[in-house]
């Protein structure tokens, strides 16, 4: 049967040059019939190109391609590519990083004209006016996101982010409580309220959003183990149980006793306040609550966290860092990297070795002590 006008899934040719080429008919729009062509060296490479464009075409992200900008692209981009992919947070970030700064500089641009030399300006700019280097980085990593998916659909020949090198931003110095800090800081919150949160974030590595979406359901005090299932993270102004941040962060951590004896005081501690609350409490099942059992919001916890650690006689600190020291503090005691990375829910070995590199040389130090036992035989 004869193809209709307009329905033309694509062909490929060898060109008299020896390259490879592929066209893609669009159908008719204001009176005149476009196409996209496609060129690579071997036939695989042009296939795969016109794929993509195949179906990038099905989705409608290639009507009027001449004349589709960065804006048009990168709103569609951000709903039908990046939400489905993206934590509901970083999907929140993502598109606060395109209203605030990216589109509004970037967005009237022709998507097919975008080039190295605006993505460098742009950032350039945002710098000179003020925006930290952390923030441009983010803003490089959110433009070569949605770029290079609109490589693979073959709406641009190249990812023009890639050649342009994001601003060099300097990572704080992880500073964690001292094993003297540690112990005097559990002391002090002992009959804190919020005294079991930080004692299993310190033990476990757990991080914020980890330790605040723990139910009772996760936490396993006979068999000494808690399951990190979920977080729970502020998304739009309302607090929302979301996924692990990776697939590793969805992990059984074996509780020391410190934490069991803890989390035990808290638990009775909570069923005061659920009788004292009445009609008032809220049966949320989280393990960490305000007095009538609604969730912890996470501002308010940070806000606790600085008044004890000011109690105990310590320098402010973020909650995060209750995670570095358990991390730290494991590493000094010679606990192998990997089973630190299995405990902190990292998805790289290369991410733990990273972070604490800091605490690195007093380790190859034994290291080198223990081989120099061995191979002279002093012991």
């Amino acid at each position: 049967m004869a193809r209709k006008r307009g329905q033309n899934e694509g062909s490929i040719f060898k060109r008299s040059d020896g390259r490879w080429a592929a066209s893609i008919d669009l159908g008719w729009r204001n009176g005149k019939r476009h196409r996209k062509c496609f060129y690579a060296v071997t036939r695989a490479e042009v296939q795969q190109q016109l794929t993509a464009a195949l179906r990038a075409n099905q989705l409608g992200l290639l009507v009027a391609p001449e004349r589709q900008t960065v804006r048009q692209f990168f709103d569609r981009w951000l709903v039908e590519s990046a939400k489905p992919t993206l934590r509901p947070l970083t999907f929140q970030r993502y598109g606060q990083l395109l209203r605030i700064h990216i589109l509004p500089a970037l967005g009237r641009i022709p998507l097919a004209k975008l080039g190295p030399h605006h993505v460098q300006q742009f950032m350039n700019d945002k710098l000179k006016a003020g925006l930290s280097p952390r923030t441009v980085e983010f803003c490089h990593a959110v433009i070569r996101s949605a770029l290079k998916q609109a490589e693979r659909w073959g709406l641009v020949p190249r990812n023009v982010a890639t050649l342009v090198d994001a601003p060099r931003v300097r990572r704080s110095e992880v500073e964690p409580l001292t094993p003297d800090d540690a112990r005097q800081f559990l002391e002090v919150v002992a009959n804190d309220r919020s005294g079991a949160l930080y004692t299993v974030a310190l033990a476990c590595g757990l991080r914020r959003g980890e330790a605040l979406g723990l139910r009772w359901e996760d936490v396993d005090l006979e068999s000494g183990a808690l399951t990190v299932r979920h977080a729970l993270q502020r998304i739009n102004g309302k607090l929302q149980l979301v996924e692990p941040k990776t697939a590793r962060s969805r992990r059984t951590i074996p509780l020391p006793d410190v934490a069991i004896a803890a989390i035990r005081r808290h638990r009775v501690g909570q069923l005061e306040e659920r009788l004292l609350a009445g009609s008032r409490w809220r049966d949320t099942g989280f393990v960490f609550t305000t007095r009538i059992g609604t969730p912890f919001d996470e501002r308010s916890v940070s806000r606790r966290f600085h008044l004890a650690l000011a109690r105990a006689g310590l320098a402010p600190q973020r909650f995060h860092d209750l995670r570095h020291t358990c991390a730290s503090l494991l590493l000094a005691q010679g606990v192998h990297a990997r089973l630190v990375m299995e405990t902190l829910g990292h998805s790289q070995i290369g991410l733990t070795m990273n972070t604490y590199s800091h605490v690195m040389p007093s380790l190859l130090r034994e290291a080198a002590s223990k081989m120099d036992g061995i191979l002279s035989g002093k012991k």
